[in-house]
């Protein structure tokens, strides 16, 4: 079993690129970070995305990371800022609804009925389809097939921040071409996709 270099030393490391040290700090903080997670998220699924989430915003600043200050302190900052962001949505999106709903006296089939599911569908194919060779791969991995990072990690032989790295940009492209869509896509993508 190998030595992990203590925190100050994969900082120094990670400020200059290295990827070995963001896989060591990947190593040794995720699963810290799902423990931490899934108590507050009680969801599987959810605390995996927090998770990449957490390993993506850092990989985004790891030039800007401070020596001086506790590293692990950061980490779970980060991913408690996540959950509450995450609560917020919760209850936006349930407001949301249930104000569709109520606009809707109260009718969920109205709504459905709006929603045509098969082009809803093909328009995020076609996004999908629009990813790069690799990226598309591992996201249709995720999401179609429902392989944690873990399992696409072990079968494509990469390192799992990889992965959670791959499916954050195929996740940030997707939602960049949706922009634009209508309510009622977004609404859709948000709630069964991501």
């Amino acid at each position: 079993m190998t030595t992990i270099p203590d925190d100050i030393e994969l900082v120094k490391r990670l400020q200059k690129g290295d990827v070995e040290a963001f896989d060591l700090i990947y190593e040794k903080y995720s699963g810290r970070l799902y423990a931490f997670g899934v108590k507050y998220l009680k969801n599987k699924d959810e605390t995996e995305e927090l998770v990449q989430s957490v390993f993506v915003k850092l990989w985004e600043n790891y030039k800007t990371l401070k020596k001086d200050s506790s590293f692990k302190s950061y980490l779970f900052t980060i991913a408690y800022n996540d959950i509450c962001k995450l609560f917020r949505k919760r209850n936006y999106q349930q407001k949301f609804i249930s104000d569709a709903l109520y606009e809707n006296s109260g009718s969920s089939s109205e709504i459905e009925e709006g929603i045509d599911y098969q082009s809803v569908l093909n328009r995020v194919k076609q996004i999908v389809d629009k990813l790069p060779e690799r990226q598309k791969v591992i996201f249709m991995k995720s999401r179609q097939e429902g392989k944690t990072t873990k399992e696409i990690a072990k079968e494509l032989r990469l390192s799992p921040g990889t992965v959670d790295n791959y499916i954050s940009e195929a996740i940030k492209f997707i939602k960049n071409r949706l922009r634009n869509e209508d309510l009622a896509l977004l609404l859709f993508v948000s709630l069964y996709l991501f």
